[in-house]
């Protein structure tokens, strides 16, 4: 027998080559596990191509590095069929990892069967050397290397479908290390079935067939390229998948955390009304299937706006946050505890009986009856409960909540700090108060809301210089209804906002009004509610109806109480920093009634300053209230604020608010909030009071 040497370097190439088909497999079965239709059969495809390259060329480069005292040729067709049975061993085996499950069965019958693929190319491409005689063959080499395909190709499925889907923080080294053994394992195989072979003495080439002098540069180069340019694909759309993957979870990230604020409270991170209403619905619709019942207990705070007022909203804040906690100890199975307001709360609870609601609603009482330690202040509350009971007293989610509430208000007229169940005899107030809330509903689409305008004028006597815009609503049955009457109840039920809007909006309209018929000096005031102060689209809505109207952004003044501008004093800086960049006129109403950081109040871009009308009934030369005024009016002139004073009803009042020097002054003195119609009849009758009329040239 003739004695055959090895090329080192081509050897070495081979296992090289071997190891790359590895890592190919191993990322062509992640890509095609984590892809789907079309895109999963193309990577299947390319894959396999690539694999199946991968693997036939390792062995015809190690027949290749096989050096003989001859130039050995090969048969084409025979080589392209080894080819092609690796093709198939590649594809059959990655379409085998790329399924949900490999049992123990499927994995000895898969590995069999590529096995016997590999061992078929490897004697299939032996076949094609052109020699003569032919190659004698060592049947226990030949028995040992199809042992060893068979192994290695059980231990490549099970390594590849183990990390095809591998994202731990050391993928890259088990897939490396996996390749590795793998390209070893299936060298071996080669090299095993390669000492089988044994050429007689006098053995030489025929004339015919391929040389393989430039072949084995021509094989390691393209199969080279092949599996780097497949690798370079798929290691880029990992890392696209990856960045893709990113992205998703950003964006739904970003979904939850709008979905959150969407449904609760900033603050104490309970649900907010709009969710409330919805589980309260949903408990309506499951206790009718099951005939069953709950309780839904609306809950205050007593003496909260205490503590608002004499330590600051921040305070206050941070003992709201106190208080959930301590809501949410005694509550047990399946509940609700929404905050739908500055210091109430509501509860929808499964209760089995009356007594259960009792029995809960004394424990919140007593959690709520121990101080709070707000640093560094010890804090004293109380909570008032008023508990309506599903079905029996009311069938509707706004009758349950105003039934609640009426029982609510019940406890407190009664001492507070405990608990009321609704009853028959507050029936009469709630259902009023429910009427009036259906009522408040229909109220603009029924044209039913009017605005007045009370005059403001430049201190002493005049002329009038704008009008402060103030809202009436004319009910049907009950007449011409003050603030008082109806706006606590638009601000629970959120109705507050749309008519917020349409106040803005008649207002733009009655002064884009007066300003045709010649009275271009006039500013109009407009009062923002909490809530409406607080609703994204406020600049955009405010600059609409500016638009709309044709009405110079200077000549409107936003009303925002110190209370609601100190809620946020962050938020609130910004909103009226734009709102002034933009034009509009800010003021600060009520002002000195409420807890006001001087840190933040000189950065609110305000125009002037609002003294609440509490300052000036009582007004005196030698009283408190005038301490109060004097030092208000001192503090606007050192941050360049206009001072207005409100409630002017004695010639005293007024001579007195003058002498301190404010500038603007509003009140029944001067003149009451009248209609358009009759502020026209005013104009003409006693037009010394008013900005002389600009008449057109």
């Amino acid at each position: 027998m003739m004695v055959s040497h090895y090329n080192q370097l081509l050897v070495v190439i081979s296992f090289i080559v071997a190891i790359l088909a590895a890592w190919t497999a191993l990322n062509m079965a992640g890509r095609i596990t984590t892809s789907s239709g079309k895109a999963a059969r193309i990577w299947l495809a390319g894959g396999s191509v690539a694999m199946g390259i991968g693997i036939w060329a390792m062995h015809f480069i190690g027949m290749l590095a096989m050096e003989m005292p001859f130039m050995l040729s090969y048969d084409l067709p025979i080589t392209g069929l080894s080819m092609l049975i690796a093709l198939g061993s590649s594809l059959f085996a990655l379409w085998l990892v790329s399924g949900t499950a490999l049992t123990h069965a499927t994995l000895v019958a898969g590995g069999g069967v590529m096995g016997a693929g590999i061992a078929a190319m490897h004697y299939t491409g032996m076949a094609a050397i052109q020699v003569n005689p032919g190659i004698v063959w060592n049947p226990f080499w030949v028995i040992l290397s199809v042992i060893i395909a068979f192994i290695a190709s059980v231990a490549a499925l099970w390594l590849t479908f183990r990390l095809r889907l591998s994202t731990s923080g050391n993928a890259t080294l088990l897939r490396l290390g996996a390749a590795t053994i793998m390209g070893i394992a299936v060298a071996g195989m080669h090299y095993t079935g390669m000492l089988a072979a044994h050429f007689p003495h006098g053995s030489h080439a025929t004339e015919s067939g391929v040389n393989s002098n430039w072949l084995a540069i021509l094989v390691t180069v393209v199969t080279l390229s092949i599996l780097g340019i497949t690798l370079l694909v798929s290691l880029f759309d990992a890392r696209l998948q990856t960045r893709t993957s990113l992205l998703a979870s950003s964006l739904a990230e970003a979904n939850r955390e709008l979905a959150q604020l969407a449904l609760h409270d900033t603050l104490t991170r309970l649900p907010n009304r709009v969710l409330l209403e919805d589980r309260l619905a949903q408990a309506i619709s499951k206790a009718q299937l099951e005939n069953s019942g709950f309780a839904l207990m609306y809950m205050d705070l007593d003496g909260f706006k205490a503590v608002n007022d004499a330590w600051g909203h921040d305070t206050g804040d941070r003992l709201l946050v106190a208080v959930t906690e301590r809501l949410v100890q005694p509550l047990k199975g399946q509940y609700t505890l929404a905050r739908i307001g500055g210091d109430e709360f509501v509860l929808l609870v499964e209760t089995p009986a009356p007594d259960d609601a009792a029995s809960l609603a004394s424990q919140l009482v007593r959690a709520i009856d121990e101080p709070f330690r707000v640093s560094p202040y010890e804090v004293v509350v109380t909570l008032s409960i008023g508990i309506a009971l599903y079905p029996h007293d009311g069938q509707s989610s706004r009758e349950l909540l105003f039934n609640a509430d009426a029982a609510m208000y019940h406890t407190k007229h009664n001492g507070r700090n405990g608990y009321h169940f609704f009853q028959p005899s507050m029936n009469a107030l709630a259902q009023t108060q429910l009427q009036l809330m259906n009522d408040l509903w229909l109220a603009e689409s029924r044209h039913e809301l009017r605005l007045l305008y009370q005059p403001k004028f430049q201190a002493p006597a005049g002329p009038a210089i704008g009008f402060e815009a103030l809202l009436r609503w004319e009910h049907p049955q009950r007449g011409l209804l003050a603030p008082d009457a109806f706006l606590p109840l638009a601000e629970k039920t959120g109705v507050i906002i749309s008519i917020g809007l349409w106040v803005l909006n008649e207002a733009c309209r009655q002064l884009s009004e007066w300003r045709a018929a010649g009275y271009t000096n006039w500013t109009m005031a407009v009062n923002l509610s909490a809530m409406q102060f607080e609703q994204p689209s406020l600049i955009d809505d405010v600059m609409s109806c500016l638009t709309r109207h044709n009405i110079p952004p200077e000549m409107l003044i936003l009303e925002v109480t110190e209370t609601t501008a100190m809620s946020d004093p962050d938020e609130s800086v910004r909103l009226l920093t734009e709102l002034t960049r933009l034009g509009v006129k800010a003021s600060i109403d009520d002002f000195g009634t409420g807890y006001s950081s001087l840190l933040y109040l000189k950065r609110l871009p305000a125009s002037e300053l609002k003294i609440d009308r509490a300052f000036v009934n009582e007004l005196r030369a030698e009283g408190e209230d005038a301490t109060i005024v004097s030092a208000i009016i001192a503090l606007a002139k050192t941050l360049n604020l206009r001072v207005v004073a409100e409630g002017v009803e004695t010639v005293e009042q007024q001579a007195f608010l003058t002498e301190l020097g404010c500038n603007t002054l509003q009140g029944y003195l001067l003149g009451k909030p009248l209609d358009p119609q009759s502020i026209t009849h005013m104009v003409k009758h006693t037009p010394e009071h008013f900005t002389r009329r600009e008449v057109e040239k």
